[in-house]
């Protein structure tokens, strides 16, 4: 951020444009982390769809040893229940690797999001201290005038205008009022 030097600091136009744009931008951020929030507790009910296939899928391999057991002599002969044990582990499957997608995902858009907001504290926290700097150092020239620097007799620079009512003793009670305005 460059600002343009003025007799007084910097243009105040251009900082306060820069805080504006500044405060535009951390919006838009919280809008992106607020967007990353939500990702997330839709991972969260991925994760817990996944928790309780997983869980489904250990209940049918118990009853499967169960199962085993009491067939006995058809160890040979294809039972029904392995093609839904299969299928249970595919869908598992699935879902672990949509898992860990989404949170790598997510992973990345935490980390922009957090970067985001901290170049933006930067930028504002450096803006900030160049307005300060500026207020300072108006304050500091204003301090250095006083009333006894300038005489009352002095012409403004109103007062050397072409049509001005303004003169160096105040208004020109013979002046006709510019266009426009009565």
């Amino acid at each position: 951020m460059k600002f343009s030097v003025v007799e007084s600091g910097y243009d105040t136009r251009q900082v306060d444009s820069c805080l504006d744009e500044l405060g535009i931008r951390l919006s838009r951020l919280a809008a992106r982390a607020e967007g990353a929030a939500e990702a997330s507790r839709e991972w969260d009910e991925i994760r817990q769809e996944a928790a309780w296939l997983s869980g489904l899928l250990q209940r049918l391999d118990l009853g499967d040893t169960a199962g085993t057991r009491h067939l006995g002599d058809t160890a040979g002969t294809r039972h029904p229940d392995d093609d839904v044990r299969r299928e249970a582990a595919e869908i598992l499957a699935q879902a672990r690797a949509e898992l860990d997608g989404a949170r790598a995902e997510a992973r990345l858009v935490r980390e922009r999001a957090y970067e985001g907001a901290v170049q933006a504290r930067r930028d504002f926290e450096a803006a900030l201290y160049l307005r300060r700097r500026r207020e300072a150092r108006v304050d500091e020239i204003l301090a250095q005038v006083t009333p006894d620097q300038v005489p009352a007799d002095t012409p403004t620079a109103a007062a050397g205008v072409p049509g001005s009512r303004v003169s160096a003793g105040g208004l020109d009670p013979g002046a006709e009022p510019p266009s426009g305005r009565r």
